[in-house]
């Protein structure tokens, strides 16, 4: 522990005393617990959220280059971790539904082409007035949902042609505010993301360009103060969501993925018991090692008794070897079952209590205090 606050403590400049005061530290099985909640979108203020779980799926790979500090335990402490993670988001339904109102635009757009529109969202014509952060996140998850082509609207080029770079996969097509009315007369579902404080659509607007009362319009306005004014809402065939809507319906989800924690927390204990079934695991090693060489012990020196008596029967090489071979069989048979009671204890307790039942019935301390002052 000391090491690692000396190496935050260079990396980040602070001083020692105030880095103290500011960590979170865990230890243990606490330590392996926390972990997994990590992973598991549990800890996340977005609560699901996948980004954490790519994160900690970067810390192993890491720990395993051949540079990496992770070790035996870290190692597979955080690829159970990960696989921990993927469990949760594949068997509930925690990172299911919209969360935040870009991706929310799109549930409730994809939602209600049907019904508004009566055409299928894969179907749709899209576009979206202005080019800033919540363009290219709306660009982002519409991307995810196989889309195709958008056409983005703006003030001037820099920012769409800079998302035009990002996506090179969408065919983003680039139009000035002069081209507005054209655009939306020829969209079937139009997002407005502008910093502007004016409405940038309204029943005016719409009416002076003769688009008021035409085929059927979806206008989804994710700005806030508003890009769009209630009162197009009076216009036949035209449908309008706004920030309210979206809120709606990420609390919703909201909702639902708090629902859901619960069963991802008992799949996540599951694999938190499993890994640190392991890890306990790992100290029968010196145990099942002290057997090994003590029962090799006994045997080499009960062969050599045996050896020494059979000299004077003419024994050949090959027959020794076949005594030997012999010896090491009996050996490995009794054994078998001593250690496979060690490595089948379920619990913690179990694999501890059969550590000392082995230990004490075999000796192994006073034969590890022998070869100790031996070696002194």
């Amino acid at each position: 522990m000391a090491r690692v606050t000396k190496y935050l403590a260079q990396r980040s400049g602070l001083p020692m005393s105030l880095l103290r005061q500011n960590l979170f530290v865990l230890s243990g099985d606490d330590a392996v617990w926390h972990l997994m909640r990590v992973s598991g979108g549990l800890d996340s203020l977005v609560v699901g959220e996948g980004q954490i779980l790519s994160q900690v799926r970067q810390c192993h790979l890491h720990s395993i280059e051949s540079d990496g500090s992770g070790g035996k335990v870290l190692s597979r402490m955080l690829n159970n971790a990960v696989a921990a993670g993927k469990r949760v988001r594949s068997e509930t339904a925690i990172s299911k539904g919209s969360v935040s109102v870009s991706s929310a635009a799109v549930e409730l757009s994809e939602m209600k082409s049907v019904p508004d529109l009566q055409i299928q969202f894969s179907e749709a014509r899209l576009a979206v007035i202005g080019a800033g952060k919540m363009t290219r996140l709306l660009i982002t998850h519409l991307a995810s949902r196989g889309l195709e082509r958008i056409t983005i609207v703006n003030r001037s080029l820099t920012r769409p042609k800079e998302l035009q770079e990002q996506f090179p996969d969408v065919d983003v097509q680039i139009k000035l505010m002069d081209d507005l009315w054209d655009v939306i007369g020829q969209s079937d579902i139009v997002f407005a993301a502008t910093s502007s404080e004016e409405y940038v659509v309204s029943e005016a607007l719409l009416e002076e360009n003769a688009l008021a009362g035409g085929r059927p319009l979806m206008l989804v306005d994710i700005c806030v103060p508003r890009n769009i004014a209630e009162d197009v809402k009076k216009i036949p065939n035209l449908f309008l969501y706004n920030v309210d809507d979206l809120k709606a319906v990420v609390a919703r989800n909201t909702a639902m993925r708090q629902r859901e924690m619960i069963e991802a927390e008992t799949l996540l204990m599951e694999e938190a018991n499993a890994f640190i079934g392991w890890r306990e695991s790992l100290s029968a090693i010196p145990t099942i090692n002290q057997l090994q060489e003590k029962a090799n012990q006994v045997r080499e020196e009960e062969l050599q008794k045996c050896t020494r008596k059979l000299n004077g029967s003419n024994l050949s090489e090959k027959e020794l070897e076949a005594v030997e071979r012999l010896s090491r069989g009996i050996v490995n048979k009794l054994l078998h079952g001593p250690m496979s009671h060690l490595r089948r204890s379920d619990s913690v307790e179990g694999k501890q209590n059969a550590v000392k039942e082995l230990s004490a019935m075999f000796r192994l301390e006073e034969e590890g205090d022998k070869n100790a002052r031996r070696r002194r």
